[in-house]
Formats: structure tokens, sequence, C-alpha cells
């Protein structure tokens, strides 16, 4: 039995899933925390948030999601992928940084607006 703390609202319901009874979810206040005990047991994803490099904008980073959860595994290769990246101003809300990365089917997308520098 793995305990785990919902993160899907702000109530952060007590979970208890079981595995051996095909993940049983336990303490969930919600059907969306039923789902979230067993997906974090199966196959756990992240959405990440983080910045790229910009060149020629007002601020020398800009902050970027991955447009969907990825999975947990492969948080580190997205983020290599990620350090890589240098934009050049002008980018706007949504335009895709990186397409499909790391083999995810989640897009890179820019969060902020990012004028070019005066």
């Amino acid at each position: 039995m793995k305990e785990l703390i919902c993160i899907v609202c702000p109530n952060g319901c007590h979970l208890r899933v079981d595995e051996e009874k095909d993940y049983l979810v336990t303490g969930n206040a919600c059907p969306r925390g039923a789902e979230y005990g067993k997906t974090e047991l199966q196959n756990p994803v992240r959405v990440i948030t983080s910045t790229v490099r910009c060149r020629g904008g007002a601020y020398p980073r800009c902050p970027v999601k991955t447009n969907r959860p990825v999975p947990k595994g492969k948080i580190w290769s997205v983020m290599e992928a990620m350090e890589q990246v240098s934009l050049s101003a002008p980018v706007k809300i949504g335009d895709v940084v990186i397409e499909n990365i790391c083999g995810t089917g989640a897009d890179l997308v820019a969060t902020r607006n990012m004028e070019k520098e005066n």
C-alpha cells in the first residue's frame, strides 16, 4: 500500500493506493483524486515549466512550459533539450518553441510575450 498526497486540487487529500487490488484508491474526496493516485503509481507525468534563452528581447530569458504532461522519466531529457534553445525576439504567448519535445508528444510553448528590446 502506497500513501500519496493528491495535488489535483487544493484539498490535498491523503490517498492510499493498493497496488495488489488493481490500484484501488481510498482517501480521495473526488473522482479526480482516484485517477491521480492510480496514474501516479502506474505512469507518473508532470508539466514542465522553465525558461529558455532569448536574444534581442526585453529580458534575457523567456518563460516556457510543456503544453501537456510528459513522463516523469523524461524530465531530464526535456530539460537538456531546453538548454539548447535560444529564441529571437519577438516571441508571442503560445508560440511553439520545440514541437514534440524528446518524442513525448508535448510541445514546448512560450508563456510570455517577449517584445524586441528598444
